[in-house]
């Protein structure tokens, strides 16, 4: 294995930061909504940390290839509004039908022909896409932060100027430092303690396979598990599609009733630890992700509590960090969607489209950007050639 640097730990503490203090709450409402107490929704995130650990630290060193997984924050947000009314075990139920699925489709290959079809422009642009709000979402936080939030712009400025490995190391610092000093860092009063998760017997009903089950699968491939294999391609990291697929139903269908709603192939978090900030070497970035594993074995041995511990920034210094962290990311991205002449207009198409946040019969922005620039794609290429005959 490669040498591990500050840096380098880093981008795995801060994959998994904003990643839990980003969804936190919604897979909290999520649990909630099925009926799942406090006890058991601590339960919860030990087994999502856990599986997110195993998964994460199983294929980067496999692959040696930073491949971070994540829970589909989508899919919570479908199951927060979806879930009132249904009991605890329909909602295992639900999330062992949908997890069978995505086995099913690494088992045959369809999710990786479906990928291997999408050009690299346009994933380009469907990534940029995604993670542009992250960077508006920084700098829209600066006027109301503004002491907080200038303080870390400034020591990533000049960072970035003088040690460019360094420079979210000093935003982090930064911030840290900004929080302390003006009383802005306020840790939960919830004790820092293991959180066993409880085994939910599951409950298959045709109405919750069909009315929550199919569209939660929809949406964890379509808003997740695509733009998350996207990032890697994007990255220029060319891991077997099918058996990304096939590992993370599995590990999500065995650990189901102990509240693993799914595990997916990370895009945003994961683009943090493909950054250029992780490691200069390309080749040595898994380690970055491997010690993202690490870091959500840690989360999950504290369950609920490390989670709300991880909330103790205020959520300005984390979309400030955040959006620092992804900007070589949406730059890269957006060079490589804009490259080729020719597909430049179809990856603006998705670039918009996937920015624009909109949702059409429950499916994401991210598949519609890629179906909207596909489109144009198809049109534009196949036209071209027939009258340049």
């Amino acid at each position: 294995m490669g040498r591990l640097s500050f840096p380098t730990l880093l981008a795995g503490f801060v994959a998994v930061l904003v990643g839990y203090a980003s969804s936190a709450a919604i897979i909290w409402q999520a649990a909630a909504a099925a009926g799942a107490t406090v006890s058991q929704i601590a339960g919860w995130m030990t087994a999502l940390g856990i599986a997110m650990g195993i998964s994460t630290l199983a294929l980067s060193l496999w692959y040696r290839a930073p491949v971070l997984t994540a829970w589909s924050t989508p899919g919570a947000a479908l199951l927060a509004t979806s879930l009132q009314g249904s009991t605890l075990n329909e909602a295992i139920g639900v999330f062992m039908f949908s997890s069978a699925l995505i086995v099913v489709c690494g088992v045959t290959g369809i999710f990786a022909r479906l990928m291997n079809t999408i050009p690299h422009s346009l994933a380009a642009a469907m990534l940029a896409g995604i993670l542009l709000r992250f960077g508006l979402d920084a700098f829209a936080s600066l006027p109301a932060n503004g002491v907080l939030c200038g303080a870390m712009l400034a020591a990533w400025l000049f960072a970035k100027a003088l040690t460019p490995r360094y420079a979210i190391v000093a935003t982090l610092i930064a911030g840290l430092l900004v929080c302390f000093a003006t009383g802005q860092f306020h840790p939960a009063d919830t004790a820092i303690s293991p959180s066993l998760p409880a085994f939910t017997l599951p409950h298959f009903t045709l109405q919750s396979l069909l009315g929550i089950g199919l569209p939660f699968f929809l949406v964890t491939m379509a808003s997740q598990n695509a733009p998350g294999v996207a990032t890697l391609n994007a990255a220029g990291y060319q891991v077997p599609v099918s058996p990304l697929m096939t590992v993370t139903g599995l590990i999500a269908l065995v650990l189901a009733p102990f509240g693993v709603f799914s595990v997916c192939i990370a895009a945003i978090t994961a683009a943090i630890c493909q950054s250029p900030d992780a490691h200069p070497d390309k080749n040595q970035r898994f380690i970055a992700s491997a010690a993202a594993g690490v870091f959500y074995l840690l989360a999950g041995i504290f369950g609920g509590a490390i989670a709300m511990m991880m909330t103790a920034l205020p959520q300005a210094a984390i979309q400030m960090l955040a959006g620092l962290a992804l900007l070589g990311t949406i730059s890269g991205s957006l060079y490589q969607a804009l490259t080729h002449e020719t597909q430049r207009d179809a990856a603006t198409v998705t670039f918009l489209i996937t920015a624009s946040g909109m949702t059409l019969g429950g499916l994401s922005s991210a598949f519609w950007g890629l179906v909207g620039g596909g489109v144009c794609y198809a049109v534009l290429i196949n036209l071209r050639k027939y009258y340049s005959r």
